[in-house]
């Protein structure tokens, strides 16, 4: 089984489910879109954007695709870390169970990349 595969795969789905369901999303993650602009926000940037380069990672066999994915975990990973120091939001076990989701597609998509390299 292709780690990186899954790991783009997983980032893909999170973005379809932007697209298809940004109320529950936002719901999900605590946002509050107060409008249409809001709720298309989130289509487009947690949405179309995880999609297209989840998609991307699964429909290429370059190393890039599957390092631009890790990085986009672990970035994610790494300012949700800053966070807990800069903003102190409520952490319920969803947020760590982010963290480790992050952490862990993200590991596996650079370990995949590299080892395709």
């Amino acid at each position: 089984m292709d780690l990186g595969r899954v790991s783009g795969a997983a980032l893909m789905l999170s973005g379809l489910a932007g697209i298809a369901l940004p109320e529950r999303v936002a719901s999900a993650l605590e946002l509050e879109p107060t409008s249409e602009r809001g709720v298309a926000e989130i289509r487009a940037g947690l949405g179309g954007t995880y999609a297209a380069l989840g998609a991307w990672a699964l429909a290429s066999r370059r190393p890039a695709a599957r390092t631009a994915v890790g990085v986009t975990w672990l970035g994610a990973a790494a300012v949700r870390m800053l966070s807990v120091r800069l903003d102190r939001p409520r952490t319920t076990w969803t947020y760590w169970a982010y963290l480790g989701a992050e952490v862990g597609l993200g590991v596996a998509a650079l370990t995949s990349a590299r080892a395709g390299a």
